[in-house]
């Protein structure tokens, strides 16, 4: 597949000892967000919490669906235009991979990188983080791999490495800044603008606004992964939690926003029915849904004005032909904290 460019130490594996919160969501944590969603009017379940073990394998064989587009469109980028990606990273960087699942991407990245300081990947789902880590680990033995289970929207610590850095890149593939709201995006920028400091920089996917045909297959696969996916959440939430539901009950649902330029997923009750959660009982009508996710696409334009508003100035970026997904490389000057 072409694709367009336009301008504008050691081996080891550790565990990070200071982790931010439990990577598994399990406990109080998840319980407190799975009933504070369930209270709501609209009824939501943070999206972060699909990542347990069985969800990230599911995710990536949504990766392997024909209809889902930007798996395999990033990296067909990303081999296309690695070479120019890698210069503009230099050596001597520290990586810092925001939701590295099973880093697929970052092999493409770490072999054409010249000396890079360490890899850092976050993840929430641990024990899918620490297998993955390791496959790296033995893929790459000059590199220092120390892996952070942790919540990147959160605030998390960055263990120290064996090798001075030049400078700190965040690694953002895949859309996942999508999932977020606008307001939401900028507060992650911000926070990602901080980690990486005067001088740091970020190389980051976004998924771009297109037919909405497209997105209504990529949401809606065939062979219904995208609906086992969606509906471990509540699978999870049953083993997990304990609570009592009846998960043939549920449908996915998903479609396109125009108004909001987003992809809304949905878990749709098809009967009168009660979630049940310890002491805390949920009623639904027919047709009542639990909002799960939002997938917002974007222009180049309005993901750089997005960028720019905490100090990032887009350098680079790379298309597709379609157009259907983009690589953005921003460097950090200072960071605007308004």
């Amino acid at each position: 597949m072409a694709v367009q460019r336009h301008t504008t130490g050691s081996g080891s594996l550790r565990p990070c000892p200071e982790r931010w919160c439990r990577a598994s969501g399990a406990g109080s944590e998840f319980l407190s967000d799975v009933l504070a969603g369930l209270r709501r009017a609209q009824k939501t379940l943070p999206c972060k919490y699909f990542y347990d073990q069985v969800g990230s394998e599911l995710f990536d064989a949504i990766c392997q669906t024909p209809e889902y587009y930007p798996t395999r469109t990033e990296l067909a980028i990303m081999r296309t235009h690695i070479a120019a990606m890698a210069k503009r990273l230099g050596p001597g960087c520290l990586v810092i991979e925001y939701g590295s699942g099973s880093s697929l991407k970052t092999r493409v990245l770490l072999r054409e990188l010249a000396r890079p300081t360490a890899y850092i990947p976050v993840d929430i789902s641990s024990g899918y983080l620490y297998q993955t880590a390791a496959g790296l680990v033995r893929r790459f033995p000059d590199v220092e791999v120390k892996p952070v289970a942790a919540d990147f929207t959160r605030p998390f610590i960055i263990p120290a490495v064996a090798t001075s850095i030049r400078r700190r890149i965040i690694y953002f593939p895949g859309s996942t800044i999508g999932n977020l709201t606008p307001q939401e995006a900028r507060e992650l920028l911000r926070a990602i603008a901080r980690q990486a400091g005067s001088g740091g920089g970020l190389l980051i996917g976004v998924d771009l606004k297109k037919d909405p045909a497209i997105l209504h297959a990529a949401y809606n696969d065939a062979a219904g992964v995208t609906a086992a996916f969606n509906l471990n959440l509540l699978a999870r939430i049953q083993r997990e939690l304990g609570a009592r539901l009846n998960l043939a009950g549920f449908r996915h649902r998903a479609f396109y926003q125009q108004s909001e330029g987003r992809v809304e997923m949905h878990l749709e009750s098809l009967d009168e029915q009660i979630i049940q959660i310890g002491e805390h009982i949920f009623p639904f009508r027919r047709g009542e849904t639990i909002h799960t996710e939002n997938s917002h696409k974007y222009t180049i334009a309005e993901f750089a004005c997005l960028a720019a508003r905490v100090g990032f100035h887009l350098v680079e970026f790379w298309t597709d032909p379609e157009q259907l997904f983009s690589v953005h490389y921003y460097e950090l000057d200072s960071i605007n904290v308004e």
